[in-house]
């Protein structure tokens, strides 16, 4: 019995012992959260380290004439460490936080200077060291800033005391000209890294630099701040792209294309603008109409859309039949009344034909469905491969390896393929049953401007990083002679005829001669097919048509106004071919041919503006200058009446100060202000006459300025 209780008092007591351990344990996590938590949790953030990836500045994309088409442009958001200076030097500390709250009040705008004072002070009172005070400041604020009170590193009672700014950099990506050439420019998405657009996307690998590294501490409340105020590891900066892009031919590509979908009510078009000899792509547009009717970039049509080209592929079936000699230009076929039956099919020219026999240059010329189609069926119609097999010879069946992403596939079928049928060889001879996007269907316009050479198109040139060479592109070369030269010379005649005598003559300048083909195709509205009657009007073609400098297509798909290639997509090549040959001084032969020597003589009339751009002018125009500091630009006064002499060259560009504009024209204004600083909004057309910013002033960057032209 007393065993037992032994036993039992022994597992009581146990028992005791162990509640007794538990609420010990208890009561001291109890202790350590409601007690000394604040000062564990502060000790466990401030051992917690972390590094930040630091984005390297993006690569800069230039056009062909060396202007700035992408740029990445640093912003900051500026913090405030409270406790930059110790707590045992408040006096220095206060002695300098009035100052600073003026100048950050009177600098930005947004607060008042007591608004920024209490902040400054509460930071300083909880002892905080990562304090936001300004989101997306520039660099250029950011150096002002250095230079306020706090700010900067300062000696006080001889003491060096470190800056209380720490500005915490992003890259924020831009276009200076906006939605030039956007599409192709392009774009990459950083979330996720999965859709690449464009030359940004096709480069990021050299554009995207190397990331750098900063250590991160977190302290008390969550916050990380940086461990030093200098990275650890510096980002690298990505290279630059310099692409084909001409700006002043993409900007007039842009507007005639915009102009003309306006005018036809169309749905969306593209237009592109490529250099004969390299395929240097000079201008490339594509615009689709939105919701609200305003046409923007949202697709690259040019490169990504494949469609029946239409009539203008008859280039192709001509020129199969011309290097096979199976016609010449004085081969004479029979288009009776424009119509011309074949199995469970009549095949139709929009119009009644001139004459029903016509020669193939006249056929050509008048784009009849109903010749071209005799032809390829009469010469081809028991072997179709042999048709096919040669635009498979010419590449026409493969993508053309263009330098950035989206490229459609071509479909050229062939009599093997499942959807071949009796109709499918002469629905092909004038365009349908196939798919070719505008870009690869202008690549062959453009072999035949090159004398059977084709070439792929060029949207980069080079490659740079810090000024110096990483990889340059020349032109390749996909097919070295398409055709012999003597079916390729045919084709020539054959187009320029086009623009002489065919459906391309209301296009024709007396300026410079032209080649080119139109184009009109039914467009089928998926399983609904060609029902619905909706039209892709299209002209291809290059300029000048006896040694060929450029080739251009125009696409523009179910215009409600008018539907002919001619009359919708025609326009367009006409209005950029004549500004392209308007500011091309290399296509006028006059020029060069004599030179003037001015020094010493009355000099043209010019606005004021840069004496080096003044100097290439008179250089392409064939003036031959001896003494440029002797020189004299001639502008009329006040009144209008006469000419007096100033200065040639305008006074060096300085930032903050502002720079005298008047008498400039509209480009030279905007260049000398925006690099002295200063934003810029215009007012009228013509050259400077006032600017509301008197000449000399020192102001701050970034103060508006307004301009009037007249």
């Amino acid at each position: 019995m007393n065993i037992r209780k032994t036993i039992l008092m022994r597992v009581y007591l146990a028992f005791g012992l162990m509640v007794f351990g538990a609420l010990l344990v208890f009561g001291k996590l109890l202790h350590l959260q409601y007690v000394d938590g604040d000062q564990w949790r502060e000790m466990a953030d401030s051992l917690t380290i972390r590094e930040r990836v630091v984005e390297a500045a993006r690569g800069n994309i230039y056009s062909n004439d060396g202007s700035l088409l992408a740029t990445s442009v640093p912003e900051y958001d500026i913090r405030f460490d409270a406790m930059a200076i110790p707590s045992e030097h408040n006096d220095v500390f206060n002695a300098r936080v009035d100052s600073l709250a003026i100048n950050l009040a009177k600098y930005f705008g947004d607060r008042s200077s007591r608004q920024y004072l209490t902040q400054l002070k509460e930071a300083r009172a909880k002892k905080q060291r990562y304090v936001l005070i300004k989101r997306a400041v520039s660099h250029q604020q950011l150096k002002d800033l250095k230079k306020f009170p706090l700010f900067k590193n300062f000696k006080a009672e001889k003491k060096r005391f470190s800056s209380s700014l720490i500005a915490v950099r992003e890259n924020k990506r831009i276009l200076p000209f906006t939605n030039l050439a956007a599409r192709t420019i392009g774009y990459k998405n950083t979330k996720g890294d999965t859709v690449r657009v464009g030359l940004e996307g096709a480069y990021g690998d050299y554009i995207e630099g190397k990331s750098g590294v900063q250590l991160m501490q977190r302290i008390a409340g969550g916050v990380w701040i940086p461990v030093n105020r200098e990275m650890e590891i510096a980002p690298t900066d990505g290279s630059d792209i310099i692409a084909t892009i001409d700006v002043n031919m993409q900007d007039m590509a842009q507007r005639a294309l915009e102009k003309q979908l306006q005018i036809s009510n169309a749905d969306n078009g593209c237009v592109v603008l490529m250099e004969v000899q390299t395929g240097e792509i000079r201008a490339i547009a594509n615009f689709t109409k939105d919701g609200e009717g305003i046409y923007r970039e949202k697709f690259n049509y040019a490169i990504a859309q494949g469609a029946d080209p239409g009539s203008t592929f008859k280039v192709a079936s001509y020129l199969v039949a011309l290097d096979d000699k199976k016609v010449d230009l004085n081969t004479v076929v029979d288009v009776g009344n424009g119509t011309y039956k074949v199995p469970s099919h009549t095949i139709k020219d929009s119009h009644a034909p001139k004459k029903s026999r016509m020669t193939v240059l006249e056929a050509f010329e008048e784009s009849s469905n109903v010749a071209v189609a005799k032809l390829i069926n009469q010469h081809y119609g028991a072997n179709p491969e042999k048709f096919t097999g040669k635009l498979h010879e010419w590449g026409l069946n493969q993508p053309l390896g263009i330098q950035i992403p989206g490229e459609a596939t071509p479909w050229v079928k062939m009599p093997d393929s499942r959807s071949w049928s009796k109709l499918s060889l002469v629905q092909m001879a004038y365009g349908y049953e196939l798919k070719l996007t505008p870009l690869q269907t202008l690549t062959l316009f453009n072999a035949v401007a090159n004398n059977g050479k084709m070439v792929a198109p060029l949207f980069v040139k080079e490659i740079q990083h810090l000024g110096q060479p990483v990889k340059k592109f020349e032109a390749r070369v996909i097919n070295k002679q398409i055709a012999s030269p003597e079916a390729i010379k045919s084709m020539q005649t054959m187009m320029k005829g086009v623009m002489d005598e065919g459906t391309g003559k209301r296009l024709k300048s007396p300026l410079y001669t032209s080649a080119g083909k139109t184009g009109t195709a039914q467009m089928a509205d998926g399983s609904r097919g060609y029902g619905q009657r909706r039209y892709q009007s299209s002209f291809a073609g290059y300029f000048p048509a006896e040694n060929p400098k450029y080739s251009m297509i125009v696409v523009i798909r179910n215009p409600r106004n008018g539907y002919y290639g001619g009359s919708v997509a025609g326009p367009v090549f006409r209005e950029l071919a004549d500004m392209v040959y308007a500011n091309d001084l290399s296509l006028h032969h006059t020029f060069g041919q004599r030179q003037v020597n001015v020094a010493g003589e009355k000099v043209p009339y010019t606005l004021r503006g840069s004496k080096e751009a003044t100097a290439k002018v008179y250089e392409k125009l064939g003036f031959k200058t001896v003494n440029w500091n002797a020189i004299v630009r001639s502008e009329k006064d006040s009144s209008g009446a006469g000419a007096t002499p100033t200065s040639f060259a305008i006074n060096e560009v300085k930032e903050g100060v502002v720079p005298n504009v008047k008498g400039m024209g509209l480009v030279d204004a905007i260049f000398a202000m925006e690099n002295a600083g200063y934003k810029t909004t215009v007012r009228g057309k013509g050259k400077v006459i006032n600017q509301s910013l008197a000449a000399g002033q020192r102001l701050k960057a970034g103060t508006h300025v307004l301009i009037e032209l007249n």
